[in-house]
């Protein structure tokens, strides 16, 4: 059974900083019946006025709904938080950031403990919760029943995607993406970092720079299809030959402008790694081959 088509479902959250306030929030708005914890209890206060009803204890929150939301400062503060506490017949729905071993390992504790569990990953800042035209959503791994079960209300403060039944599963999809905004964001700096000094306004830079980006994003399908055929070389538009040529005309720039490479400098050496292990072999592939390096351990 779902609660699709039925009354809004009550519910438990525990952990009230910026993103559990906006995620409670959400739901109060939304017409479901909410207990909510937090260790600083002031917090809890604002929730309270506008109809949350505040439990005194996590074990008290625990007590008063089948479905437990946990929204918490890390993985360690789940366990000391939960402490003692009977989980039995409880759905934990985990939005605590962390990793993908992290998940797994809070599954089998949960499962342990007589209890079913989901895993996830937040893809959306506090002011996009409940704004469902921001596009904000959560990814989801591990029980696929207590999903299906509770979809509905996961849905209500942002979209919900189950990506497994491997609990890690949502945190590994999290960061992924947020690595490859934080690699993004990385080229974006060095870019700034270039015309610092120059007679170049960041606002004239900031138009192209973004159009460019833009025109660039090609890359994200066309390497998904490299890694799945492992055929780096059909097809080729700009080969790791002259990537790695162009790379040393970006490092003596930054060194010219007096700007670290250090943000840039990684990637472009594991592209002169692949290129110098078989320049016969990899010269006329795309640059999608050396993300096949970084896989540095058993399996590479």
């Amino acid at each position: 059974m779902t609660d699709n088509d039925t009354k809004p479902r009550a519910l438990t959250l525990l952990g009230l900083g910026d993103m559990g306030t906006a995620l409670a929030r959400t739901w109060v708005t939304a017409g479901h019946p909410m207990t909510v914890w937090n260790r600083t209890p002031g917090k809890a206060q604002a929730l309270a006025a506008e109809g949350a009803a505040v439990a005194a204890s996590p074990a008290e929150a625990v007590t008063a709904n089948t479905l437990i939301v946990l929204c918490l400062l890390d993985d360690a503060s789940i366990g000391a938080v939960l402490d003692g506490v009977d989980l039995t017949g409880k759905d934990l729905v985990n939005l605590t950031t962390g990793t993908p071993a992290e998940g797994r390992d809070r599954a089998a504790w949960a499962e342990e403990r007589g209890a079913r569990f989901v895993d996830a990953g937040i893809m959306a800042t506090p002011s996009m919760i409940g704004v469902p035209e921001a596009g904000g959503y959560v990814f989801y791994s591990g029980s696929r029943a207590l999903f299906d079960t509770h979809r509905t209300t996961l849905e209500v403060p942002a979209g919900a995607r189950f990506v497994g039944e491997d609990p890690g599963y949502a945190a590994l999809h999290d960061v992924a993406l947020l690595s490859a905004m934080n690699g993004l964001f990385a080229g974006i700096s060095h870019a700034y970092a270039l015309i610092e000094g120059e007679d170049i306004a960041p606002e004239d830079l900031s138009p192209l720079l973004s159009e460019w980006l833009g025109a660039m994003g090609s890359f994200v399908g066309d390497a998904a299809e490299r890694l799945t055929s492992r055929d780096f070389t059909t097809g080729v538009v700009s080969n790791l030959a002259m990537q790695v040529a162009a790379g040393g005309t970006l490092l003596r720039t930054a060194a010219d402008q007096g700007v670290s490479a250090e943000l840039i400098e990684p990637y472009l050496q594991l592209l002169k790694e692949r290129l110098d292990a078989d320049p016969a072999a990899h010269s006329g592939e795309d640059t999608a081959g050396a993300i096949t390096l970084l896989r540095r351990g058993p399996g590479r």
